[in-house]
């Protein structure tokens, strides 16, 4: 993120809407992170100057929660549940498909910013395995052929 006036009036935007409460610091991350895709340092540090909170406290926060992320991500984020069931029913054979397809490997993004590729321990619907999530879509065991018709589909 290139620090301009209109990120910065959006990151204090975010942190104003909750008076500048330190409780509410996983909250205000959770809220940039929606905003911006990613937690940009630039945020980091002004969220822990609002908030008079040290910055190795934001910090920790935003890197022990696997909801936050350090680094730009994609406009959508396609998870692969690499989970016991999902796995003996062949997620890693999917995995690599959506690698290929996307071409990037779990936890990159897309060159055009439109996915990144991430992959979990579970999803909690074992039942449907192999399983790919797209931001709040779920797809069970998607051939080749639908995999292509699912990616294709978010523009």
């Amino acid at each position: 993120m290139v620090t301009t006036a209109k990120n910065t009036n959006k990151v204090e935007k975010i942190i104003n809407k909750y008076e500048g409460n330190k409780g509410d610091l996983i909250q205000i991350l959770l809220d940039i992170q929606q905003e911006e895709r990613w937690l940009p340092k630039e945020a980091l540090l002004m969220v822990s100057k609002k908030l008079g909170v040290p910055l190795p406290w934001v910090y920790h926060a935003a890197t022990f929660y696997k909801a936050f992320s350090l680094e730009p991500r994609g406009r959508h984020t396609a998870t692969v549940c690499l989970g016991t069931a999902c796995h003996v029913r062949g997620a890693p054979i999917m995995l690599e498909r959506i690698s290929l397809r996307l071409g990037i490997k779990s936890g990159q993004t897309t060159k055009d910013d439109k996915f990144t590729l991430a992959t979990v321990n579970c999803l909690g619907c074992c039942a449907l395995g192999p399983v790919l999530a797209i931001d709040d879509n779920y797809y069970s065991n998607p051939s080749g052929t639908e995999l292509d018709k699912i990616l294709n589909s978010y523009a």
